[in-house]
């Protein structure tokens, strides 16, 4: 039952182009790869640091490292349990969080969306797309190129400044498709309001985290005609009763979260409150997107377009088709 870290190491993955948004522009990402071994069975996983926690690629490989000669005379659920408390919420946790999900999973014959306790196999939905940051013509552009592909759900990234602009050049190029904004914290010295009254206007459902963490109560005397979304307000389950109060729903991402565990104690917990969920992700490849789509089956928005914005993925991962994420043989 013993488990042995097989290896821990750091991948670099070029973007398509270049990825854009408010705290700057990625041509590559490097992420954290896991992979752990116990009686012939290898489970994977994978992690992208959080960029606004200040983590590196290179330091959440060495916590998996520091972490790994806790779990060896454990099998694989109580590894994870030790896990949790043994590492702070983040990539690393979450690439070993989900290795061993992805052990035990293989070692009981099942899969890891039966060993999550779901109803029925995962099936395909409907992503986001992601439009990065530019000069309106540029989104538009961009926009249009993703609705000819078959996407029917963009996520605009905006800045707080000329938003209005951005949604309306994105809704010009693509005049079918649904929309979401993430405004990444950038509406705090703004008319709240009256920026999502103008967003409705063009079509938005949802505006992904308006405000900056610690100051979510600017929402609270705010009834807008779109839903708020937390995103960095809310990091693990415990925030959602704090948070609760000023959103409509929780963007739940398996890094910030640090792996599937929490991701789900995240899920039943909004489900409790009442709060819709929203399931998202990192740039990444389809290694880390698995467990997260596991969940995305509970979600009322999906934006796992990670390894779609990349130049390749990894062997086997999953299909978009049609703005559609289809799962592989999980």
């Amino acid at each position: 039952m013993a488990i042995q870290l097989k290896s821990a190491r750091v991948e670099r993955w070029a973007v398509a182009g270049s990825f854009v948004i408010a705290r700057g522009a990625k041509t590559y990402v490097d992420v954290v790869a896991a992979e752990v071994e116990s009686e012939g069975a290898i489970g994977r996983g994978e992690g992208t640091p959080v960029y606004y926690l200040g983590e590196d690629a290179a330091r959440c490989r060495d916590q998996i490292l520091l972490a790994a000669p806790h779990i060896a005379d454990l099998d694989a659920a109580a590894a994870r349990a030790l896990v949790q408390e043994l590492m702070a919420p983040g990539a690393a946790r979450n690439a070993l969080d989900c290795a061993l999900w992805d052990l035990e999973a293989k070692q009981r014959g099942l899969r890891l969306w039966q060993l999550a306790g779901c109803d029925g196999a995962p099936t395909a939905r409907v992503t986001a797309f992601t439009i990065s940051l530019g000069s309106p013509g540029a989104m538009a552009e961009q926009a249009a190129t993703a609705e000819a592909d078959g996407y029917r759900l963009l996520k605009i990234k905006l800045t707080g400044e000329d938003d209005r602009l951005r949604v309306a050049a994105v809704r010009t190029g693509a005049p079918e498709a649904r929309l979401i904004v993430d405004a990444n914290e950038s509406w705090g010295q703004l008319d709240i309001l009256a920026e999502a009254e103008a967003l409705a206007d063009f079509g938005v459902e949802m505006i992904e985290q308006p405000v900056a963490v610690g100051t979510d109560a600017l929402l609270d005397p705010i009834y807008a005609p779109i839903p708020f979304v937390a995103d960095e307000s809310c990091q693990t389950a415990a925030d959602v009763a704090r948070i609760g109060a000023f959103y409509d729903g929780v963007n739940i991402k398996l890094d910030k979260a640090g792996g599937l565990t929490e991701a789900l104690r995240i899920a039943d917990a909004a489900d409790a409150a009442g709060l819709s969920i929203m399931v998202g992700c990192m740039l990444s490849t389809s290694l880390a997107i698995a467990p997260a789509f596991v969940l995305a089956q509970r979600a009322r928005w999906v934006d796992l377009d990670g390894p779609a914005l990349l130049a390749r993925d990894r062997e086997g991962g999953f299909e978009f088709r049609e703005g559609r994420i289809g799962p592989p043989v999980l």
